[in-house]
């Protein structure tokens, strides 16, 4: 049975569980990261020199980076519908993969401001700079979804799920947010699955 390790309240190990539960594959998930330790031990820093969550093996395959497992479940389990073969639809699925980083950057002074810092050590103008940062790289996604139902067309695929992940921390932050109408319908699609309800859409901590 494949075995991952990591917290479910990590962002990024959403996004490899997410994927499992997708997939409908059998795991077994251990506790790593933050309060729980494990990854500085020397067990896992042989398994994963960076000491961060998630790291997952399949088989005797050791593999980390959340976007490059997530490539690699949906390649191997679901190739043709969550990992597209058209090369020009897997390199588009790949960029809004991408860019979930960039929306990840923009979004880590307000998670962690709001949600894992004591109110009476918040840096508010860090928080409101993140936020305004957020705020400007919506319309990219706003604009893309106008046309289409998931990021690279009609079809759910690997794509959404990095910024599927990413999006539902700006969705519930306690912050004023501007309309992004498309943005929005999209976010509701994702949580009609049963799997991003499950591990995604769950209380911010």
């Amino acid at each position: 049975m494949l075995k991952i390790w990591g917290r479910v309240n990590s962002v990024n190990v959403k996004k490899a569980l997410w994927a499992l539960e997708e997939l409908g594959l059998k795991y077994q998930r251990i506790d790593a990261g933050m309060e729980h330790g494990v990854t500085k031990t020397p067990e896992y820093l042989r398994m994963n020199p960076n000491s961060l969550v998630p790291t997952i093996d399949d088989d005797g395959f050791i593999l980390w980076e959340s976007h490059t497992i997530v490539r690699y479940l949906c390649a191997k389990h679901a190739a043709g519908t969550l990992s597209p073969t058209d090369l020009r639809a897997r390199a588009d699925a790949e960029r809004w993969m991408d860019w979930a980083f960039t929306f990840q950057r923009a979004m880590r002074d307000v998670f962690w401001g709001l949600i894992r810092t004591p109110a009476e050590k918040r840096d508010l103008k860090a928080i409101e700079a993140g936020r305004l940062q957020t705020e400007k790289l919506l319309p990219v996604l706003e604009q893309s979804l106008a046309s289409k139902s998931y990021v690279t067309g009609s079809a759910f695929t690997m794509g959404d799920i990095p910024i599927g992940c990413e999006l539902q921390r700006w969705m519930r932050v306690p912050i004023e947010r501007p309309r992004f109408p498309n943005v929005e319908a999209w976010f509701e699609r994702l949580r009609e699955r049963p799997a991003y309800r499950k591990i995604v859409d769950i209380p911010l901590s």
